[in-house]
């Protein structure tokens, strides 16, 4: 059995071959960074939050605690998520963000998700072994 994992990154560091599918989950193009000079396989802007919400969350409108609900509604059983549920079924994958700060954006909000929907399908599962646990990589508390 596969050991997955997925852990987050700025798209400002350099790519590791450890690194497996890179994901960028931001739904504006990063500052600063042509398109040919990020090694990326998918650019996933709809795993990214709303415009409005993150407007909101940027200006200040809403609290961070708000903000994370609000955005785990809009993934819960979103196509996005769906699909980088299998891109974490088949290896690593690591997600990128523009942020100064990866441990206050919204990829561990896609990182929470990700796991409710691993411990939904391990509940489904009948008649053998639970499913594979995702191991977090560089996640801070």
């Amino acid at each position: 059995m596969v050991v997955n994992r997925i852990q987050v990154k700025r798209v400002y560091d350099p790519a590791e071959p450890t690194d497996g599918y890179r994901m960028l989950v931001d739904r504006l193009w990063p500052r600063g960074m042509r398109k040919d000079a990020l090694p990326l396989d998918e650019w996933a802007k709809d795993l990214a939050p709303s415009s409005d919400l993150r407007r909101a969350w940027h200006d200040g409108d809403i609290p961070t605690d708000e903000f994370q609900r609000a955005y785990a509604g809009e993934l819960d059983g979103s196509d996005a998520l769906i699909r980088l549920y299998g891109h974490i079924l088949e290896g690593p994958v690591t997600l990128l963000v523009a942020t100064r700060s990866p441990e206050v954006s919204h990829a561990h909000v896609i990182v929470d998700a990700l796991e409710r929907l691993f411990r939904q399908r391990a509940m489904r599962h009948q008649g053998g072994p639970p499913g594979e646990r995702v191991r977090l990589v560089g996640r801070i508390e």
